[in-house]
Formats: structure tokens, sequence, C-alpha cells
């Protein structure tokens, strides 16, 4: 049987798409069931044309005279996203930003499964944190080994990134989110998702500075 052929799209179509799965599941919540691309434009602060053009990329699912059938878009756009593929992950890093994301409803609202914690600290190891149970990191290639886990999110000091990312690669990791700050690459073996907080906070100050400097020149 022929492979299904791949869709191929812009980063920066891929980047929105999550914004779409929020909103959507907002509107659900609300329980809007049909909304057109206009009203959808006006919620999201992006152009109708522009929504229009990042669907069609996956074959549109709206209707001329009718828009979006809400619930159907939002399941499309999951099935897109792999929140259906009951992905695991595990946290490597039980300090305090391992426990605020292993307390955030992030991961289950998007459909993957936290299964444990790695820690090195043996005043947390062997203990549970938000119902996860807490592992000695000597123990996770044996936890790999016996267990699948598709995501390993890194909130590790910057010293042992790297030396962690190469780890979890060997064990077969498909993606890292990382959040240690360093620019980790692993060669095209694993998927990496680079979370650089500092890079945001910088640049919300220069919209902050532009905004006001505009306010001021809008003044005089």
């Amino acid at each position: 049987m022929q492979e299904p052929k791949q869709i191929r799209v812009s980063n920066a179509v891929r980047n929105r798409l999550p914004r779409y799965f929020r909103y959507l599941r907002g509107l659900l919540d609300q329980n809007i069931l049909r909304i057109s691309s206009f009203e959808l434009s006006r919620l999201m602060n992006v152009t109708a044309s522009q929504i229009r053009q990042d669907l069609n990329c996956f074959g549109g699912f709206g209707q001329q005279g009718y828009g979006y059938n809400v619930k159907y878009l939002y399941g499309k756009i999951a099935d897109i996203l792999g929140v259906n593929e009951a992905y695991t992950a595990i946290i490597i890093g039980a300090g305090n930003l391992g426990r605020a994301l292993s307390a955030a409803s992030t991961f289950t609202n998007r459909g993957v499964i936290l299964k444990a914690m790695f820690d090195v600290d043996e005043n947390i190891v062997e203990k549970d944190i938000n119902s996860l149970h807490v592992y000695h990191m000597d123990s996770l290639e044996e936890y790999m080994n016996e267990n699948r886990v598709d995501i390993a999110v890194l909130a590790v000091p910057k010293e042992v990134a790297a030396k962690t990312g190469e780890r979890l690669a060997a064990c077969g990791i498909k993606g890292i989110w990382n959040f240690t700050g360093i620019e980790l690459s692993l060669e095209n073996r694993v998927t990496v998702q680079n979370v650089h907080l500092g890079d945001r906070l910088m640049t919300l100050c220069y919209e902050i500075k532009n905004n006001n400097k505009s306010n001021k020149d809008d003044m005089q």
C-alpha cells in the first residue's frame, strides 16, 4: 500500500497551528460550534485571508457561506499536531522549574502523558512530586529501555544539558523540550525545541520601549 503523502508547510504556518488549537478549544468551552474566518480573525488578531491560507495547506475545512465547524476543525488540527497520538514524556530535573512544569496542565491539555521525573538529589529521589515518581538519573537508561518515552523535558543546569541530551539521544528519545537556556543541537537525531525565556522577556522590553517612544512622538 502506498504511504500517504507527507504535508510540508512553512515554519510560520506550523508555528501558528497551536494558536488555532488553543482558540478553538476556547470556543468549544463557550459552546460556540460555528465561526467564520472573519470572526476568527477578529478573535485572533490576524487577517481572515491568513487564516484561510493557513488552513488551505491542509485541505481548507471550511464551507463558503457557512464558515468553520469548530468541533470538526479543532479535531483536524489536533490530528495534525499529534494531540491524539498519546505521546509520553518525562521531566529531567526536579528542581523549581521541573516541579512547576509537572504541575501545569500544559501536557494534559495537549494529549501528552507525563510518566516520571529524574534527578540526582538524594533528598527527592524515590519520592513523588505532583503524582510523578522521581527516579535517580542513574536509572535513566534502564527506565527508557523498559518504558515507551517519546519526549524528554530538559530542566537541568546548563552545564550538564549537552551531556544529558546525548544520553537521551542514545536511549532513542524522539523529542526534547529544552529549558536549559543553551542551544541544544543533536544533529538531526532528535527533534529539539529550545526554549529561551530570556529572549521573550527582551522582546517584551523592546516592544514596551518602542510603544512608549511612539506614544511620546504622538504627543509632540
